[in-house]
């Protein structure tokens, strides 16, 4: 099924494995983490009861490993909590402690997990996963003691188990009573999701049940109760980790005192009876919400780069419902953020992710949804930092300082400050749930639509406590609209752009709801029919406030406010992600930059899947931001030790034995960081020395040291002039001297002393060569050298001004000429070696005999052919082959005609001369065609009769048709009769019927013709019979004798 399908996904692409976890790979503290993630996934879908199991097992498993490394201060063990005092007598030192914390940590969440999940629906499949691990590993699940004071391990894990149970039974969750809430009553009745429009609200500020026909919570578990109650109203009460009272405000309503921590204060309120500015804030969030369900459509064109580049990096947050407009893009969907320009770990922009809107939208609702089949918001940044600890470019070093701890260290400590955050988020936000007790959107959307619009007065259904009008997005219900009902029963409600939800969605394995025109009476929350929205008040967000408290804490922990690699990402299947309808349309992958970045689209989700409006969101996200602070806080107190007791923790400190070494401590001129900046005496004035070796009271400028001391060092000089620090006899204020060394340090050597050039005499001929020279201060040539620059050639003593020259092609006595004063012969080139040369391409020279490749002659008419030359034979091939001028000559000539349209048949009018014995291609020897550009006439070709077409080039047409032209006829009529020989012609009057005319007529191819100059221009009628009188053929004729 997609359900499953969608699991899969989640667990082993995001992170990183399927179900079991191989003890090799991870530590003993993540394979028992992945059970409670295994025992959330498949107990009731409760965040809050969830975040305290995973800060309970999380406290075990530190406190456990805290008892075997006495740097750390266990939280639990050894101390009063909550007014609870936890014994703890130590135990004897252990020479297997690895071993022993791996044992305690099983027996210790072995039995905290049956405790908590003794009545989950999946229990059966929880413990069967549990005792396989400890069978696996070899351990008794019978065993019970917890005497620990031997150091027995297993007994060590039962006794803190105990402990925890103990700690949970006082801890105001109401565990005993399956966390039942005490006082909280819903005030306004159940909605019926399944009918249109909304119960009539008691207060129309605050939670609305619903009742819906089957109700499966968020972790895929079907309930009896189809109207679930408000989940951990109370929750406020529950003993924090780091929450403070000085945050802390007690309300009482209805004879209960609620416990609010970082109250936000009170949420935006629907007036119905004035309009005003918190009313207005009212209907803007929950409107947004209903616009923003228009973006569910996959198919609607819209396309958003969602990589990092292009969003996230939302770096300041509203502080109030004022300035929530400037922040969140209203029509469009999104936020401020603009993206990061760089991705720090690869230095290159991030590459666009272009995907359709609708998808990212739906993929993104339910990626950060409660279910099904998930592990809850707390659950979920569990998860995430798995994914972070298990990243191959990830180092394991506390806030990004010092050295990388071992694996098993990260996850406990990681684990501690990660639950202590979801449990204190837990608190804080369903602290603020259960007092404010604010609707979800499903509740306000209806209720304000069933009032009427509040914009405009004059229009129908105004309703002051109504729903905003937004062009193209809520618009009332007009004659003529399809929605109007066929009795006009909908005429002027409200209806909504929005999807259309899951009366639209018959099969979620092909079937997309999309977005359409809906009445506001039916408008659903992106969710499953079956679940809808949390069964819980919506004020504050628990997911912004989970998610930015776990990003921020993410990012203390690692040092980094960026994903391992600089980033991470999801990948969802093309339809097979989502599970209540079909898609995405294409494969999506989500990415994120850093941790805020996901915790900002997580909160961002919410808003697409109509579950919170924006001040539901925002107040989340600061609280977060308060409670991670609290949480690093108070856990360092335990997690680090400050040796020399200066305020700083060891990883924060760089010297935790000296208390005047700390980030704190000003910096001196010691060699030491004093505020632990990373660097020596920072930000102090800097002096510049040099080293001075020759101790002549010069530097060496390639050696320096800058250092705060106001005096050179023993060795160095304040300057760095010297120009060779090894002989103190050249520096600055030295003489030069003639030794072709800058004895002075002015970047010169023996200047001020004459200068003479001498030329290099490579060839040792006396002579020197121009280019090669040097000016000195001595007074004779060095060896090698001469006074003079006349050599043109320093590399062969023959060639000098004194040489003589010979026929060599070189200037050999240096005069700028070479073979000058030789007699010089003209050869050329005979490029076939026929003994002919080409008379174009020459070469003068002083040589006797033609070079290779040249002859003495320039007879050669083509020197690339060694069979044409003026010995020659010519032959028939268009080309003058004895070089005489012509071409062909002396041969014989045959004449060929043009064949045009390929039909063996010549054309007279386009001869051709040629001493070729065969017509060439598209000629033949004779000249019959008659029409040579139509390959049907010649002299074989089939007369079509009666077309004036001569298709055999007998001269004439082929008559069958019988016919007579012209008529009327003046001088001759022309006649065409399918008939060969001898006929006799009559012409009588066509009125009295006289004979008129007669004639014989031989008819030769069809065709005769009849010369009369004696009728009168009148209507006559002809008569022609063959010489048996038998008529072939009579008309009547008109003449028109123009001589009378």
């Amino acid at each position: 099924m997609k359900v499953k399908i969608a699991l899969v996904l989640r667990i082993a692409v995001f992170c990183g494995m399927i179900t079991t976890i191989n003890a090799q790979e991870h530590s003993i503290a993540r394979v028992w983490n992945e059970e409670v993630l295994n025992g959330i996934r498949n107990d009731f879908a409760r965040p809050t009861v969830h975040a305290r199991n995973l800060w309970h097992t999380s406290i075990a498993m530190y406190d456990i490993w805290a008892v075997y490394h006495p740097e750390a201060d266990p939280y639990l063990l050894g101390n009063t909590v909550n007014g609870i005092e936890i014994e703890f007598d130590g135990i004897p030192v252990s020479s297997t402690p690895e071993a022993d914390i791996e044992e305690a940590i099983s027996y210790a969440i072995y039995r905290l997990l049956f405790n908590r999940f003794l009545r989950s629906p999946g229990a059966g499949s929880i413990f069967g996963r549990m005792n396989q691990i400890m069978i696996d590993r070899g351990y008794s699940l019978a065993f019970s003691s917890t005497d620990y004071s031997s150091g027995n391990p297993a007994a060590l894990g039962n006794y803190v188990a105990e402990k925890i149970i103990e700690f949970g039974d006082n801890d105001n969750s109401n565990q005993a009573n399956d966390y039942a809430n005490i006082a909280y009553e819903p005030v306004n009745d159940p909605l019926l999701i399944t009918e249109s429009g909304v119960m009539p609200l008691n207060d129309p500020n605050r939670w609305q049940p619903l009742t819906l026909e089957e109700f499966i919570d968020q972790s895929g578990n079907v309930t009896s109760n189809d109207t679930p109650d408000f989940l951990s109203p109370e929750w406020g009460q529950v003993t924090p980790f780091a929450l403070s009272t000085d945050d802390l405000m007690i309300y009482q309503r209805d004879g209960f005192d609620y416990y609010v921590y970082h109250d936000p204060g009170t949420p935006p309120q629907v007036s119905l009876e004035e309009s005003n500015a918190m009313s207005d804030q009212f209907k803007w969030g929950f409107a947004m919400v209903s616009i923003w369900s228009s973006h569910l459509d996959p198919d609607d064109g819209v396309m958003w780069d969602i990589s990092p580049g292009a969003i996230g990096n939302v770096n300041e947050l509203p502080t109030d419902f004022t300035d929530y407009p400037d922040f969140y893009n209203y029509i469009d969907g999104g936020d401020i953020g603009e993206g990061h320009e760089i991705n720090p770990y690869t230095g290159e922009p991030y590459e666009p992710n272009m995907v359709p809107r609708g998808d990212y939208g739906r993929v993104l609702a339910e990626f950060w949804a409660d279910g099904p089949d998930s592990e809850t918001p707390p659950g979920h940044w569990f998860t995430l930092l798995n994914y972070v600890t298990d990243h191959p470019a990830f180092e394991r070093k506390y806030n990004g300082k010092g050295e990388q701890i071992d694996l098993l260290e990260w996850d406990v400590k990681s684990y501690l400050m990660m639950g202590s955050a979801m449990h204190d988020c837990a608190i804080a936000a369903w602290g603020i749930k259960g007092y404010y007790d604010y609707l979800r959107p499903i509740s306000a959307i209806r209720s304000m639509a069933g009032r009427g619009q509040c914009t405009d007065e004059n229009l129908p259904n105004y309703h002051v406590g109504g729903m905003p009008l937004v062009e193209g997005y809520i618009e009332l219900v007009e004659e003529g609209d399809p929605l109007v009902g066929p009795n006009l029963e909908n005429l002027n409600k409200i209806k909504l752009y929005a999807w259309k939800g899951p009366e639209f969605i018959e099969d979620p394995e092909v079937d997309v709801a999309g977005v359409d025109w809906i009445l506001a009476d039916d408008w659903w929350p992106y969710q499953r029919p079956s679940f809808v929205t949390p069964p819980f008040a919506g004020y504050v967000s628990g997911h912004s406030t989970y998610s930015r408290a776990a990003a921020d804490l993410l990012a203390h922990m690692t040092g980094s406010e960026f994903f391992p690699g600089g980033m991470a990402e999801f990948s969802a299947e093309r339809n097979e992600f989502l599970v209540f309808e079909d898609g995405p349309s294409e494969d999506i992958i989500l990415q994120w930059a850093t941790f805020r970045d996901a915790s900002d689209q997580t909160s961002l989700s919410r808003i697409w899947g109509g579950i919170h409006p924006p001040a539901d969101d925002i107040p989340g996200r600061l609280i977060g931001i308060e409670i991670a602070k609290d949480v690093i806080s108070k856990a360092e107190s335990f997690l680090f030790d400050d040796v020399d007791n200066d305020g700083f923790y060891t990883y924060q400190d760089c010297d935790d034995t000296n208390p005047n070494i700390n980030p704190a401590a000003n910096e001196i001129c010691d060699g030491r960081d004093n505020n632990c900046s990373g660097f020596i005496d920072d930000n102090l004035p800097l002096f510049t020395y040099y080293l001075d070796v020759d101790s002549d009271g010069y530097g060496d400028e390639m050696f320096p040291i800058d250092t705060c001391l106001l005096f050179s060092p023993s060795g160095y000089a304040s300057n760095p002039d010297d120009c060779n620090d090894e002989v103190d006899s050249i520096n600055p204020i030295s003489p030069e001297i003639c030794d072709a060394i800058d004895n002075n340090c002015d970047g010169r050597a023996d200047e001020g002393l004459p200068r003479n050039r001498y030329y290099f005499d490579f060839d040792n001929d006396g002579f020197g060569d121009a280019s090669i020279f040097v000016d000195t201060c001595i007074i004779t040539p060095p060896v090698g050298f001469v006074d003079n620059l006349s050599d043109c050639n320093d590399m062969n003593e023959l060639i000098n001004p004194n040489a003589s020259e010979i026929c060599d092609a070189i200037d050999n006595n240096c005069d700028g000429r070479a073979d000058e004063g030789l007699t010089k012969n003209r050869y050329y080139e005979d490029l076939d070696q026929d003994g002919f040369g080409n008379q174009l391409v020459f070469a003068d020279t002083c040589i006797l005999i033609p070079p290779v490749g040249f002859v003495d002659n320039s007879s050669d008419c083509d020197d690339s052919d060694n069979s044409i030359n003026p010995d020659g034979i010519e032959i028939c091939d268009a080309v003058d082959n004895n070089c005489d001028g012509k071409a062909d000559e002396g041969l014989p000539k045959f004449t060929y005609y043009l064949d045009s349209d390929n039909d063996g048949f010549g054309n007279l009018m386009m001869p051709t001369d040629t001493c070729i014995m065969q017509p060439p291609i598209g000629y033949v020897d004779n000249s019959l065609d008659c029409d040579d550009s139509n390959s049907g006439i010649s002299p074989i070709g089939i007369e079509i009769p009666d077309n004036d077409i001569d298709e055999d080039c007998n001269g004439i047409d082929l008559f069958i048709e019988a016919k007579m032209f012209p008529n009327p006829f003046d001088e001759e009529l022309r006649i065409h009769l399918n008939y060969d020989g001898e006929v006799n012609t009559y012409i009588f009057e066509s009125v009295s019927g006289r004979r008129v005319h007669f004639q014989r007529n031989n008819i030769n191819n069809n065709f005769f013709t009849i010369r009369n100059y004696e009728l009168f221009g009148g209507v006559y009628f002809l008569v022609i019979r063959d010489t048996n009188g038998v008529e072939l053929y009579s008309n009547t004729i008109v003449h028109v004798n123009r001589n009378f």
